[in-house]
C-alpha cells in the first residue's frame, strides 16, 4: 500500500522533478500550455513521466487530483487569455 500523501510536491519528486515550491512555480511559468494541448502530450515530459500521468488520471488515483492540480496550473496563462477575449 502507497502511504506518500499525494500533493504538488509529492508529484514532482514522483516525476522526478525538483520540488522545491521556488522549482514548482518555475516549472509552471516556464511550461504553460496551450488548452487544446493534453497535460499528458506536452512535449517536455519523457515516456515514464507521460505514462505515470496518463494512468494516474485515467484511473483516478489518488494522484489524479494533484495531476488535474497540475494540469490547470499548466493551462492557466491559455484559459486567462481566452477569457480577457471575451
Amino acid at each position: 500500500m502507497d502511504t506518500t500523501e499525494s500533493c504538488m510536491t509529492n508529484l514532482f519528486l514522483q516525476l522526478g522533478l525538483p520540488a522545491g515550491k521556488d522549482d514548482i512555480a518555475r516549472f509552471i511559468r516556464e511550461h504553460q500550455l496551450p488548452e487544446t494541448l493534453l497535460i499528458s502530450e506536452a512535449p517536455f515530459w519523457n515516456d515514464g513521466q507521460r505514462q505515470f500521468i496518463r494512468e494516474e488520471w485515467r484511473e483516478d488515483a489518488d494522484w489524479a487530483i494533484v495531476v488535474d492540480e497540475l494540469n490547470e496550473a499548466l493551462h492557466a496563462d491559455a484559459v486567462a487569455a481566452r477569457v480577457a477575449q471575451g
